[in-house]
């Protein structure tokens, strides 16, 4: 049996943020053309947009954040147009989170608002994919979908695995409140939502859904898919606020947790002397702790013991 021992830790409750989205360290939306694969720095990859500049496509205020979210110091309009185009013919202007925190493992919530007004209103006739994963496996649609009768569709709904599990009118100038609630080991996905400050609620109860991602493929802005007769060059305006993805229970206040202490890069050190380095976040427990000796070291959490202060854990 290996003995392993940590030199110091702190741990907080479950339920704390993994990863915090909400754009309180932006300065201006173009702190978000720092980030490149070269340099991945900030809490967003930002790669999917158009040929123009970042305010083009994506601008931040505290105008445009749910006045009720008072943990968010401003929220972000997202725009799409003729313009924003990558890879293809659709229309797409999107963020994905850069973080190394295990959000697609174990129970998370990934939570956002989303708001639109009569101005620069996004189309009913074409079909928005909206903070989605790249399986699609859970994702927002709002307008026509494909596959629908008639032409338009003003409802905001809420999909599993391409079906419709959830729906309501988007009148303007209405925040709603979402949270997708995933199980990544027990495949399972729910849906929480509200509007304004309401507290969210599970709207959907837990449902088996193909949870798959990679923790780099969660997308937060829209791709508008084109149709054909249907097109046209108007602009469209999405507004976004508290965006974060959490563990643990499904915090239901619309201003959401505090922010947690960055992860703290820990020693572990066998009795052979050879030192282990890990990166602990701070809501990890003992079990966690175990998991990712397990993943640097291939030695079983049965395999081994942890000492805390001269106490085995």
């Amino acid at each position: 049996m290996r003995l392993f021992l940590l030199a110091s830790a702190g741990f907080a409750a479950a339920g704390s943020i993994l990863w915090d989205g909400r754009f309180n360290d932006f300065a201006s939306s173009t702190d978000l053309s720092k980030w490149s694969w070269a340099s991945q720095v900030g809490p967003y990859q930002y790669y999917i947009h158009g040929a123009g500049p970042v305010d083009k496509y994506v601008s931040l205020s505290p105008s445009y954040k749910n006045p009720a979210d008072s943990a968010s110091k401003q929220g972000a309009k997202i725009s799409i147009d003729p313009t924003a185009k990558w890879n293809s013919d659709m229309w797409r202007t999107e963020l994905i989170p850069q973080t190394k925190a295990p959000i697609a493992k174990g129970k998370v919530a990934y939570h956002f608002s989303v708001m639109r007004k009569e101005k620069n209103a996004p189309s009913t006739v074409h079909e928005h994919q909206v903070c989605f994963f790249e399986s699609h496996f859970t994702e927002l649609k709002y307008g026509w979908v494909n596959g629908e009768q008639g032409t338009s569709n003003g409802n905001l709904q809420w999909m599993v695995g391409g079906q419709s599990k959830w729906k309501t009118e988007w009148k303007a100038d209405v925040w709603h409140n979402v949270a997708y609630e995933i199980d990544f080991a027990a495949n399972t996905v729910g849906f929480w939502h509200s509007t304004g400050g309401d507290p969210l609620k599970q709207t959907v109860a837990p449902m088996k859904a193909s949870t798959s991602s990679n923790g780099a493929d969660w997308h937060l802005g829209v791709l508008r898919l084109p149709r054909a007769g249907h097109d046209s060059s108007a602009t469209e305006d999405w507004y976004f606020s508290g965006v974060y993805i959490e563990s643990g229970p499904v915090t239901t206040a619309v201003k959401g947790p505090a922010r947690d202490p960055e992860p703290e890069e820990e020693e572990v050190r066998t009795l052979t002397g050879k030192e282990i380095e890990l990166d602990i976040e701070p809501d990890y427990k003992v079990s966690k702790i175990k998991e990712r000796v397990e993943e640097k070291e291939g030695i079983p959490p049965v395999q081994q013991r942890l000492i805390f202060g001269g106490k085995q854990m």
